[in-house]
């Protein structure tokens, strides 16, 4: 029976069949109505851009195919963690809607709404009171919002599906015997590792609901089919514990605490998951990260006074053994958070609200049936007989009346908490739209976060607001002075601005607090190619490969700075094995095809230009370096069509003008090529090339209409002052220029010095 039919009805359970199927009717509009509200509390989030690593966990480029699938579930180095079936979620809902946020939003929405009903089956499974009342806490509870609205939470979503289906369906094994419902709970158990192990503590949490129903353990009957259970689980959480150590990072100073300070974590922890499900107030996406210290008395009150919890409903089980139940559930669920493994997220804090997404359950059918008990004694306790003093007698309404008066008091007051919790979450799930939102309000409320000024910084860097950007980057540093990833970012923000040098410095820095960042010494080459210290550069991309072997675009740094070098082979070499791995990156296509035509292999060049732009039309400087490849294949009006491509996609693009314009000069096209001229020098007055090109033009073409020897002096004069009048060309445009302006002994001056050069330079 439902929480609405405990409210409404007192019919004994052997109803007619039609009062059965009303409340089985009733059944399915309560469930229709909280996934409507459920929606509905998520609505700010529903198209919420990508948080903080989402773009790791949602599928990259290289993972798209079937190969890549395959790879998600071979290759443990693959995705961002090692939940193989989280992560072909989110590969098929690549394939269904691309990079559209909503599905992803909605995906995750619909998955919480499932683990709420299925919850509630639960509760109704095992008799617990209140079950609509849990399922919609569970639902619309605002610490659930990090969860449910972030997406890459998507790993708590799919495996609390899998958690509360494999638990139903060994309740009903528990019941049956029947081996095909073992089965179906061991699978579902085993999947929901493969999506997320911290559904690990499902045995033990299955031996707390036998001991609270019965009152005892039995081995053969509760213990022992839960055995391969636990063992699979044991191996999930060893594997698990190696990755986040070996692979994840979980390792270092940051990590290393003395057993009993892992105590103190734990119990500190506990008590405050415990308080924001009870009272959720200043929910945070990061919280601050306590100071642990052994000689901290204060400290030790957090685990004693947990213990002592313990101990004291340990004693009242013989009363009722649910509130010792719902706490060792709660404190079961979060055991592997609590700080006795390294989690990657101790570097910033020590608790998360997504910790508690399946510990939140235990306590919510407690808090649900607690009210439902409190309902019922006090309606037992007005309906108990009155006192035999007699009384005037009084007016009283009748029964139905008085009973329809205390069945709207229950839902009045049970509405209004699930409304104001949807509302809660409502206002929390707002956080979630956007970076700068979720980054911004963390900051704010948490002014110690680094990671939340280092974030926000990295969102001003894509805005190409770099100046504010370096100085977020340096207030985090102020912070946290050792944080590698800061550093770095710091970096590319310096070398953005042309400041190579004070980048390496922070590029150095950074891999001196992580000699492992593979990002750090991909920058550091890229800061040194820019010197043209190219062995050096290579160098650390040789130790980044060495740490990534697999990372496809390393091999292409590598084998940009051996074509910069003049080792064309080497250079190929290195590009057809990042093409390899990155099979559809137009990027290496375009790169290996620049290289292939230095090398004179122009069909083939032509070829890997052809295919970068199938994969990725919009990218820039492809069709230019076509048009270069066809140019030498003598097809020159295919390449004036590749060009005009290139400045459709960037207008502003003055040196593909330039080029352009040359191209069709060559071809007796002066009027198009003065053009272009002129729209390269619009966009950048300073181009020597363009100012020169186009002072030749107006100097010795032999159309009278075209020259202009006034303007071509003007152009010459700017092209070799930029040059410093140390180009021969140039110079000799110059003396062309006033030859054609009629300042003959100025020509002559400057026609013998521009042989001069040339013979320099021979």
């Amino acid at each position: 029976m439902n929480q609405t039919a405990e409210c409404q009805s007192q019919e004994p359970i052997t109803a007619p069949a039609e009062a059965r199927r009303s409340w089985w009717n009733r059944d399915w509009l309560l469930g229709l109505l909280l996934i409507i509200a459920t929606l509905m509390a998520y609505q700010p989030a529903w198209r919420g851009q990508r948080l903080w690593d989402d773009d790791a966990h949602l599928t990259q480029p290289e993972l798209r195919s079937l190969n890549g699938l395959g790879r998600i579930w071979t290759d443990v180095g693959a995705t961002q963690q090692y939940y193989p079936l989280s992560f072909s979620a989110f590969w098929v809902q690549h394939r269904l809607w691309g990079d559209s946020t909503l599905g992803y939003h909605l995906a995750n929405v619909l998955l919480h709404c499932f683990s709420a009903l299925l919850f509630l089956t639960i509760l109704r499974r095992l008799e617990v009171p209140g079950a609509w009342l849990a399922a919609a806490i569970f639902a619309l509870h605002p610490v659930h919002v990090e969860s449910v609205a972030w997406m890459s939470q998507l790993k708590n979503t799919l495996s609390g599906v899998l958690y509360l289906s494999s638990v139903l369906a060994y309740l009903g094994f528990d019941r049956t015997r029947k081996k095909g419902l073992y089965a179906l709970a061991l699978g579902l158990f085993v999947m929901g590792l493969l999506s997320k192990t911290a559904v690990v503590t499902l045995p033990a949490a299955m031996l707390v609901i036998f001991w609270w129903k019965r009152g005892r353990l039995a081995w053969k009957q509760d213990a022992l089919p839960l055995v391969p259970f636990f063992l699979a689980g044991l191996a999930a959480g060893l594997f698990t514990v190696w990755l986040e150590r070996g692979l994840y990072g979980a390792r270092g100073a940051e990590f290393e605490f003395p057993f009993l300070e892992r105590c103190l974590i734990a119990g500190h922890a506990i008590w405050f998951h415990l308080g924001k499900l009870l009272w959720p107030a200043n929910l945070l996406f990061i919280y601050p990260r306590w100071q642990i210290s052994q000689t901290a008395w204060p400290q030790y009150l957090y685990p004693v006074a947990a213990l002592a919890l313990l101990a004291g409903l340990w004693r009242l089980r013989h009363w009722s053994r649910a509130p010792l139940a719902a706490l060792l559930l709660f404190i079961g669920a979060l055991f592997p958070t609590l700080g006795f493994f390294n989690v990657c997220t101790f570097r910033y804090t020590f608790v998360n609200d997504h910790h508690q997404y399946l510990a939140s359950l235990g306590i919510i059918a407690l808090v649900a049936a607690g009210v439902t008990w409190a309902y019922k004694t006090v309606q037992k306790t007005v309906q108990s007989p009155e006192s035999k003093v007699q009384s005037p007698p009084l007016p009283r309404p009748s029964p139905h009346r008085m009973e329809r008066g205390r069945s709207f008091l229950r839902a009045a007051f049970c509405g209004a908490l699930v409304l104001t919790l949807g509302v809660l979450t409502w206002r929390q799930a707002r956080i979630y739209v956007d970076r700068g939102t979720l980054w911004g309000i963390t900051a704010a409320r948490n002014p110690l976060c680094y990671l939340a000024h280092a974030n926000l910084g990295s969102l001003l860097y894509e805005q190409g607001r770099v100046d504010e950007a370096i100085a977020r980057f340096r207030k985090a540093l102020d912070i946290r002075p050792d944080f590698a990833e800061t550093h770095n970012d710091l970096g590319l923000a310096l070398f953005q601005k042309a400041k190579t040098d004070e980048a390496i410095a922070h590029y150095e820095q950074a891999l001196k607090t992580s000699p492992s960042h593979t990002e750090a010494h991909v920058n550091l080459g890229n800061a040194l190619l820019q010197k043209a210290q190219m062995d050096e550069a290579i160098a650390h991309y040789l130790t980044a490969l060495a740490i990534q072997p697999r990372n496809g675009m390393i091999y292409l740094n590598v084998g940009n700075a051996l074509f910069q070098q003049g080792k064309l082979d080497e250079a190929i070499d290195y590009l057809q094995k990042g093409l390899a791995l990155l099979p559809t990156s137009a990027i290496a296509h375009d790169l290996l095809g620049t290289v292939l035509l230095q090398k004179g292999q122009v069909d083939e060049a032509i070829s890997h230009f052809k295919q970068a732009l199938q994969d990725q039309p919009d990218l820039s400087g492809v069709h230019k370096n076509l048009a270069a490849a066809l140019v030498q294949k003598g097809q020159v009006d295919e390449a004036i069509g590749e060009l005009s491509a290139e400045l459709r996609a960037n207008p502003n693009d003055s040196a593909t003008h330039c080029y352009l314009a040359g191209v069709l000069g060559s071809q007796g096209r002066t009027q198009e090529a003065i053009a272009h001229y002129r729209a390269a020098l619009k966009t950048r007055p300073e181009f020597p090339e363009a100012l020169n090109n186009l002072a030749w033009i107006l100097a010795a073409n032999a159309d009278p209409q075209v020259r202009s020897g006034l303007e071509a002096v003007v152009l010459a004069e700017r092209a070799c002052r930029l040059t410093d009048s140390k180009q021969a060309v140039m110079v000799g445009t110059l003396a062309a220029a006033y030859a054609e302006a009629g300042r003959f002994a100025e020509a002559v001056t400057t026609a013998e010095k521009a042989v001069t050069l040339a013979e320099q330079v021979s």
